[in-house]
């Protein structure tokens, strides 16, 4: 615990891992420049991560790819961000543009996040798609034919000890969204359906006017 607190703790290798949880790959010249440290000192820290196995990377041509090396690790992760809202007294910051944009949407390592992701997961419950409590969560017999008819995977077989479905407290709404595989593909099938869109390097993904008719027409969702 001491040895993985101390890693995760370092101002660097926490902002190089808070990039990661967008569930992209990241070189670590990218990581490098938003951690803004030298590549040399970025490699030194991925590679105390790497060893630690909180990351996982893949040589691809002239570059290695870094990410987050299972979901148990990104669980760990937002957990410590929903401690330090939730559970911490709170200091005065300046809101800015990319905070709202990440309280809005964001991805949560595999899933969507922030006030998209809780109304999802409100959309689903109201209409007693899906039950969730504390961090259970079950899709009802209904569930899994809506999601199924929404393009979702839900005969794919999670990866190793993956949680089927899953209640993720959301540390920006201080409620519960849906994560797992389930939680895995409604993200997935929302990119795929342009709903949603995201730039690399940032965990904040925007929704698309597509995205505001789809989620309105298909989940009985709507934003002001």
């Amino acid at each position: 615990m001491v040895e993985v607190a101390a890693l995760v703790g370092d101002t660097a290798r926490a902002t190089m891992l808070a990039a990661l949880m967008s569930g992209q790959s990241l070189t670590s010249s990218e990581l490098a420049s938003l951690a803004h440290i030298s590549r040399p000192t970025a490699s030194g820290h991925l590679g105390k991560l790497v060893a630690a196995r909180l990351l996982a990377v893949s040589p691809k041509r002239r570059h290695r790819y870094y990410r987050i090396a299972s979901p148990l690790v990104a669980r760990m992760l937002e957990g410590i961000s929903a401690v330090a809202a939730l559970e911490t007294p709170a200091r005065y910051r300046p809101r800015s543009a990319q905070d709202d944009a990440l309280r809005f949407a964001r991805t949560c390592y595999d899933h969507l996040a922030g006030t998209l992701g809780v109304a999802i997961a409100d959309a689903l419950l109201a209409k007693k798609l899906i039950a969730l409590s504390e961090e259970a969560g079950e899709l009802t017999a209904a569930g899994t034919r809506f999601l199924t008819q929404f393009g979702a995977d839900l005969n794919g077989k999670p990866a190793g000890r993956r949680i089927f479905c899953r209640a993720c407290l959301d540390w920006s709404e201080r409620r519960y969204h849906v994560a797992g595989y389930v939680g895995a593909e409604i993200c997935r099938r929302s990119v795929e359906l342009g709903w949603v869109s995201q730039h690399r390097g940032t965990r904040a993904v925007q929704l698309t006017p597509k995205g505001r008719r789809g989620y309105r027409d298909t989940f009985g969702m709507t934003f002001d």
